[in-house]
């Protein structure tokens, strides 16, 4: 059984669904952070079966409810101390920029390169969100 240590003050984002850490790890550019990260991946999970975690060291100022676009299932634990102080779940934002990227090639984002890819959440219960530019659905797989 692999052991990763525990963190002392930190943040670990849990629950996260199998092979979607690194797209996490990129989107939160967590390879310009000055401090230990560690990724387990394909970790066992009595609820998912298999899970990825994200183990980032310190305090931080990571934005990290936009996270949710890309996995909503993730956990948040706020570390002090050694201990959880705060554990939290996700909520889908209203609105996200430079997230997701519109797939329609005829949207206004596919000419205008400087244009910012941004999408509103259209329905909540499914997770579909809607360029604001040409109303393309985009849909977590």
């Amino acid at each position: 059984m692999l052991n990763i240590g525990g963190l002392t003050e930190g943040v670990v984002l849990d629950h996260i669904k199998a092979g979607g850490s690194m797209a996490i790890y990129n989107y939160l550019h967590l390879e310009d952070l000055d401090c230990s990260v560690a990724i387990i991946k394909n970790a066992r999970s009595n609820k998912m079966g298999k899970k990825d975690i994200i183990k980032i060291e310190g305090k931080n100022t990571l934005d990290l409810d936009m996270i949710a676009v890309l996995d909503p299932t993730i956990t948040i634990n706020i570390i002090e101390d050694g201990k959880i102080v705060e554990k939290r779940a996700l909520r889908l934002p209203d609105t996200v920029t430079g997230i997701i990227r519109c797939k329609n090639p005829r949207c206004i984002t596919s000419v205008e390169h400087q244009l910012p890819h941004t999408f509103r959440l259209a329905d909540p219960q499914k997770g579909i969100y809607r360029c604001i530019y040409c109303e393309q659905a985009f849909k977590r797989q």
